[in-house]
């Protein structure tokens, strides 16, 4: 009797799959890591060089230095020179008056014409660009040149209010309106905000000014309970770079004083008078504790108004 053998059910074991190496896997990772590096690269020769003279200017903060001599380690003296320094406290005035009038008046004048802007009037591209162009010629000397010529004694303001019969005073030398004419400038520079108000404006959905409409809610009630809280984030971005671009001013009270902050102090800044410490006076050290000082106030109030901001600025969630 013979005996047969039965075919073995075993199934045939599976190649082994090929593995992916650990440096097939990175290699396109590692690549794109590199080309972000080497753009990158730019910047952080940037950051460098910006960098070296921050901490250079914090140490010489501590020191006498009038640019030809060694520094001299002088300890806190340059900040407690500050307490009694009534040419600072002139310049925070001076400042603080600038920024405080000028910039909410810039802004009302930006979201004045934003609204008008967004009625859907024809060649609104045409006029976009008009009311921008101030903001991109505002900080120049030759506007700065031309509002002191419309300001002058024989100008052209005091020319319109001739034509009146009315005797207009010198405003860019007397010190009671110095300051006024520089303000003016600053809300003449609107342009920015006002392009920024007018692309949040048109995010805002039709259907609830509609909705708001078939209620019974007037202009003035869906301006305060629609338009202002879904523009609230656009306001405080205005905000916070108007506020910041204020405090820094230098320009229009150097080519409007000849760079001497008058008359009588009336438009000496508070980068102008750092400006006159460090490179008039050869004070290079106050100047730089005067920086520091300027850069505390400006995160101070970028600070404040991050925290403020919880309490009036609305976003979707």
């Amino acid at each position: 009797m013979s005996t047969s053998t039965a075919p073995s059910t075993t199934a045939p074991t599976p190649a082994p799959a090929r593995r992916v190496g650990a440096a097939g896997r990175g290699t396109p990772r590692r690549r794109n890591e590199k080309a972000a590096y080497i753009f990158l690269l730019p910047w952080f020769v940037g950051l460098l060089f910006t960098l070296i003279p921050f901490g250079a200017s914090l140490y010489l903060a501590f020191t006498d230095y009038n640019l030809i001599n060694n520094p001299n380690w002088i300890g806190l003296d340059n900040f407690e020179e500050m307490l009694t320094d009534e040419d600072l406290l002139q310049a925070l005035k001076v400042t603080g008056i600038y920024t405080f009038v000028g910039v909410p008046l810039s802004l009302l004048a930006a979201l004045g014409v934003a609204l008008a802007l967004n009625k859907g009037i024809r060649g609104l591209k045409y006029y976009r660009a008009v009311y921008y162009l101030p903001s991109l010629l505002g900080g120049s000397v030759a506007i700065v040149m031309l509002w002191r010529y419309i300001f002058g004694n024989q100008g052209i303001v005091n020319a319109v209010l001739a034509f009146f019969g009315i005797d207009g005073p010198s405003w860019v030398s007397d010190p009671q309106y110095a300051l006024s004419v520089l303000i003016s400038l600053h809300v003449w520079t609107f342009g920015s905000p006002m392009v920024i108000f007018l692309a949040g404006l048109r995010q805002i959905p039709i259907m609830y000014y509609e909705a708001a409409s078939i209620d019974g809610a007037s202009r003035w009630r869906q301006f305060v309970s629609i338009t202002m809280p879904l523009l609230s984030p656009i306001l405080f971005f205005n905000l916070v770079l108007a506020l910041i671009g204020s405090l820094q001013t230098f320009t229009q009270g150097y080519i409007l004083s000849g760079g001497t902050g008058g008359p009588s102090g009336s438009t000496l800044f508070y980068n102008l008078y750092l400006y006159i410490e460090g490179f008039q006076r050869f004070d290079m050290g106050y100047a730089s504790a005067l920086a520091w000082l300027l850069l505390m106030i400006v995160a101070m109030f970028t600070a404040a108004n991050f925290l403020m901001s919880r309490f009036w600025v609305f976003y979707d969630n």
